[in-house]
């Protein structure tokens, strides 16, 4: 029985977007300060999560027609790619690289594999979980 709470749905719409911007924050924070891909996308979940408990898991679907099977594949295929990929060049496994650019509105910044490997943890975490939340929630 769906009953038509009115005041969660309309808070619903703007924690959401609290929590999804502090899901990228944690995400982008994670590489030199406690965070990263699996904090983030926790995160993340718990914001599709409260989607999910404010309206409906149709209605979700519907706004957000994601297929969470093949954001954990995709997830899963980049985090393995970026840890394996410094074998074929003569790196140990795990091996990060890192360089400096200057890029416009940030400046000087440094760009890591790292971000690559935390961007398939977060794609992993998100997916699995909103994998498993959609089969509890699809059960009659």
């Amino acid at each position: 029985m769906r009953t038509n709470n009115l005041i969660l749905q309309f808070t619903s719409k703007f924690v959401f977007f609290i929590i999804f911007f502090f899901a990228v924050h944690i995400f982008f924070a994670g590489h030199y300060t406690p965070g990263g891909g699996f904090v983030g996308g926790l995160l993340m979940s718990s914001a599709l999560v409260l989607l999910v408990i404010a309206y409906d898991l149709k209605t979700v679907q519907m706004i957000l027609p994601v297929n969470y099977m093949y954001m954990t594949a995709i997830g899963l295929i980049l985090a393995l790619g970026t840890a394996a990929f410094p074998m074929f060049v003569g790196k140990p496994f795990f091996t990060h690289f890192y360089d400096y650019f200057h890029l416009p509105l940030i400046g000087k910044t440094s760009l890591h594999t790292a971000a690559l490997f935390d961007l398939g943890v977060f794609l992993v975490v998100v997916g699995v979980t909103m994998t498993i939340i959609q089969t509890i929630g699809e059960d009659e």
